[in-house]
């Protein structure tokens, strides 16, 4: 995600000479790292009892980033390849999720930034269609450490989603209003990471976008907060975005402004809601579908779908992908992150999907 609020203050960026603000640390113009000058917050994630070292946002430890993918020589203490050179990818650049075949996430930092601000958090349970849960969160790339926030607020979501099956009083619209009342409580838990993640003196605090689904069995349930998005593909029937976005680009297509021209004008990934402390609501808008038939699940940022927005043909992208990829969600997930670099990799890119 590229902009949430225009900075008053700043000035032009070194490399590219595009306008930053005084407390950003990367152009948003060219993603090259900039020197704030102010203090960076301190992040509340405990970095010493994180599980796992390659989903750390701040994690550069050597060790923990293998050989060099250059020549496969050994990385230095300085994070470069002690043979060739070459300056060592962290693991937060890219990682990927598998909780069960059927379900799989890719989450990757793109060519044009210097940070992977998206995180992704997924679970499902083993049988094929029967319960999956995916979080994407995007950070906002002028805020403070957005990267960190965004991976605790979706790693938080999942856990509250993980927590138990939507039960209601027995009947349909019970069961449908119990889901949707899990999915805010799983966007109240990821604001509440992220806030956790921003110092109260931050003068750019930490911001990201939210989405997450609900699937158990035939129902299909999702929630959004910003502009990463979802969609359902069924084999058989028309695509389906799930979501709407909260960006200025939402507001004039729906003022009748065409996609294309709306996505791409100068406040296109300018966003109206998101969570963090100054977000102005972080109540996720839902949507609640059946599920009559097998297709693909998508959930999504904007480094993904900047490339292909509409549900039709992103939907003949995916099937096309999973058909080059004999189906396996985690090998099209891939391929897909794969081809939104190849179309310019202008921003980080995560691509959840479930195969129903």
């Amino acid at each position: 995600m590229d902009v949430a609020m225009t900075s008053t203050t700043g000035t032009a960026c070194p490399n590219c000479g595009g306008p930053i603000a005084d407390a950003d640390r990367f152009c948003e113009a060219c993603g090259a790292e900039l020197t704030p000058t102010v203090g960076a917050a301190t992040p509340a994630i405990d970095t010493d009892t994180e599980p796992t070292v390659e989903l750390n946002a701040a994690g550069t430890d050597p060790a923990a980033m293998g050989p060099c993918r250059s020549c496969g020589g050994k990385i230095g203490a300085e994070g470069y390849c002690e043979t060739c050179g070459t300056k060592a990818a962290k693991p937060r650049d890219h990682f990927s999720e598998q909780p069960a075949p059927w379900v799989a996430a890719v989450c990757d930092r793109g060519i044009r930034h210097s940070r992977n601000e998206d995180a992704v958090a997924i679970a499902a349970d083993p049988e094929p269609g029967s319960r999956a849960l995916l979080v994407v969160c995007d950070g906002v790339s002028s805020s403070l450490d957005s990267d960190i926030a965004s991976l605790a607020a979706a790693r938080a979501a999942r856990e509250v989603l993980v927590a138990g099956h939507a039960q209601g009083m027995g009947t349909e619209s019970s069961r449908n209003s119990a889901v949707v009342a899990r999915l805010k409580a799983a966007a109240d838990a990821a604001n509440d990471a992220v806030l956790a993640n921003t110092s109260p003196d931050s003068p750019n605090p930490a911001s990201c976008t939210f989405v997450a689904t609900v699937l158990e069995g035939d129902l299909l349930v999702a929630g959004v907060v910003g502009d990463s998005r979802a969609y359902w593909f069924p084999d058989d029937a028309e695509a389906v975005a799930l979501t709407v976005d909260d960006s200025w680009a939402a507001e004039l297509i729906a003022t009748g402004v065409p996609r294309h021209q709306a996505e791409t004008g100068p406040q296109a990934h300018a966003i109206t809601r998101w969570l963090g402390k100054d977000a102005p609501d972080h109540t996720p808008r839902t949507t609640t579908v059946k599920v009559e038939g097998p297709g693909w699940l998508l959930v999504c940022s904007d480094g993904l779908w900047n490339y292909c927005s509409e549900a039709a043909p992103l939907a003949d992208l995916v099937r096309q992908t999973a058909a080059a990829n004999g189906g396996e969600p985690l090998a099209t997930s891939s391929a897909l992150v794969d081809w939104a670099n190849a179309q310019g990799g202008q921003d980080n890119i995560t691509v959840a999907l479930a195969r129903i």
